[in-house]
């Protein structure tokens, strides 16, 4: 491993990540397509006007069928192997358009078992298991489509429960995440009508109107849910079916779904992760960054001010994007709060203080991090997690000596409670399991790898001494899962990626005493891929809502020159 070879990997990788900026703006990234968002997408303008969006239903349709696999089926992303939730919904989407290909439905009865309704409907609810974000709106699109023909073996969603405050969502035992609000009005109000109906029937119908009012409040000005087209496009087509396709909500879906389509007819799973990636290229970049007074306002003029509308979540957080569907969560708010003390080179400001008291009245009460709001930690994207714990830490530290005495107090009893759970969740081989990231590779397409690295990294900020074993067993399950290539996967045995290797190698070379020989075949693994021009390529390694995967353009680039400044530093 050799200075000169760093050197000159990071002046590539730093160009390009550079070039991908347009001048005085923030990075934008370049999210996968995907074949749910387009089916789900072309399926729901097919529903609220087939004949007004008809150029851009049969862009979609041609899209999904160029990407089909040989077998007839689809992944997440085109980067992705095959699933059955892509497969489906696609199949779906091109059923009513009269376009299906049997190839695909050979793969969905294979998977199922048969495409009737007992086999179709038990398959996607035992895939998802308790969380019903996901699996009652597929089936509820099948329906739609006429593919599921009895609505009743549908599970129903309490739509009239979202007319109770926000504060006690979390209390109400609900069968979806916490971002999935709009989706159990809409898709509940229309399972509900099309159901069977019974002597509570008139009830639930007088709370329909006071739901399309909540259901409006939280709309964004754009009308794209979160900013995502698989919600807006599920909420937009059963609104349509259930007897709102004039409705102001469901014309706003519509819009949103026509201006964020590709120019190749195919849409991202989100229409950009701007904050996370600008976030991330700051911190890539460093010293390095280019009009950073100017990036530095625009962070700043990015954390929310007010409540935020949808999830009830006070004033003082970012979002993942600084477009008006994104709502304000614990790892970009985190990210921000870094990327602001690089930029402004520690001087403090009131957003700091705004974000790091957020990041506290967020903290849940088993003293671990959750996304989005406290306490929705029954189902899986709404629990604490190591990953969002750790930066949460890294942010505090990064300003502590800036705050406010007051402030500064709890912080540290907030970090003392995040290294607690640390420490109650770290394997037995010391690895840690993160929430939004994974390997589809991997056994359960989990990434301790990714999870691991990325806590240690974040750790070895930390002046609290009980952070030190942590750290230990972290590196150890590291360097364990290291592949005899020199790279790593998500998990030990899995192929190597160059993601999961710069993330693995940036932990590594942040404690003392690094395990150099490790480093340098880790060094040696990525300036192969580089050498030849493999280093990036797509991986998908981001999990989205209800565990979609995708790949951004911007990954490889800044996890990798991350890793290759934190190598040039401790080479001797």
């Amino acid at each position: 491993m050799r200075r000169e070879d760093i050197d000159i990997m990071i002046a590539d990788v730093q160009a390009r990540l550079k070039a991908c900026r347009r001048q005085g703006k923030m990075w934008r990234g370049n999210l996968s397509s995907s074949a749910i968002s387009t089916s789900v997408s072309i399926f729901a303008l097919h529903k609220i006007d087939a004949e007004a969006f008809a150029l851009h239903i049969e862009r979609g349709k041609e899209w999904l069928l160029h990407t089909m696999q040989s077998d007839g089926s689809w992944g997440d992303s085109v980067e992705s192997p095959s699933n059955m939730t892509a497969t489906l919904l696609t199949y779906t989407s091109l059923y009513a358009l009269g376009a299906a290909p049997e190839a695909t439905k050979r793969y969905l009865e294979e998977k199922f078992g048969g495409i009737d309704d007992e086999h179709l409907v038990r398959g996607v609810l035992d895939y998802y298991g308790k969380d019903l974000t996901f699996s009652v709106p597929i089936l509820v699109m099948c329906a739609l489509a006429g593919i599921v023909k009895d609505w009743n073996r549908i599970p129903l969603f309490p739509f009239e429960l979202t007319i109770l405050p926000q504060r006690l969502f979390r209390f109400l035992q609900l069968p979806v995440v916490s971002y999935a609000i709009p989706a159990l009005i809409a898709v509940g109000i229309v399972r509900f009508r099309r159901g069977r109906q019974n002597m509570l029937s008139p009830l639930r119908e007088a709370f329909v109107p006071k739901c399309m009012r909540v259901l409006t409040s939280l709309q964004p000005e754009d009308g794209g849910f979160l900013e995502a087209a698989p919600l807006t496009a599920f909420v937009s087509m059963c609104l349509s079916e259930g007897g709102f396709r004039d409705h102001a909500v469901t014309q706003r879906c519509a819009d949103f779904l026509v201006n964020t389509v590709r120019q190749d007819g195919s849409w991202p799973i989100d229409t950009d992760l701007a904050a996370w990636v600008t976030a991330t290229a700051v911190r890539a970049l460093g010293d390095d960054v280019e009009e950073r007074e100017l990036l530095a306002s625009t962070i700043r003029h990015n954390a929310f001010k007010q409540k935020h509308y949808f999830t009830g979540a006070p004033a003082g957080g970012w979002g993942w994007s600084d477009l008006s569907g994104a709502a304000p969560d614990g790892d970009d708010t985190s990210a921000a709060l870094v990327a602001l003390h690089t930029l402004l080179r520690g001087k403090y400001c009131d957003e700091v203080r705004g974000g790091v008291e957020w990041l506290m009245s967020l903290q849940n009460n088993d003293g671990g991090m959750p996304t989005f709001c406290k306490g929705w930690g029954k189902l899986p994207f709404d629990r604490s997690s190591a990953d969002i714990s750790a930066h949460a830490l890294l942010a505090m530290e990064l300003w502590m000596t800036s705050l406010p005495e007051d402030v500064q107090r709890r912080c540290r009893k907030s970090i003392s409670r995040l290294i607690a759970w640390m420490e109650r969740h770290q394997a037995a081989d010391g690895s840690w399991i993160p929430l939004w990231f994974g390997d589809q590779d991997a056994e359960n397409e989990l990434s301790p790898v990714y999870g691991t690295a990325t806590a240690v990294e974040y750790l070895t900020h930390s002046s609290n001494p009980a952070t030190r074993p942590l750290i230990a067993k972290g590196i150890e399950y590291l360097l364990s899962a290291q592949n005899e290539d020199g790279g790593w996967g998500g998990a030990k045995g899995v192929r190597s990626k160059v993601t999961l290797t710069s993330r693995a190698l940036s932990a590594l070379a942040s404690v003392e005493n690094p395990a150099m020989e490790s480093i340098e075949r880790g060094f040696a693994y990525l300036y192969e891929m580089w050498q030849a021009d493999k280093l990036y390529r797509e991986e998908p390694i981001g999990l989205y809502f209800a565990r979609l995967w995708y790949s951004e353009q911007m990954y490889n680039m800044v996890f990798t020159l991350i890793a290759l400044k934190k190598l040039r530093e401790i080479i001797k």
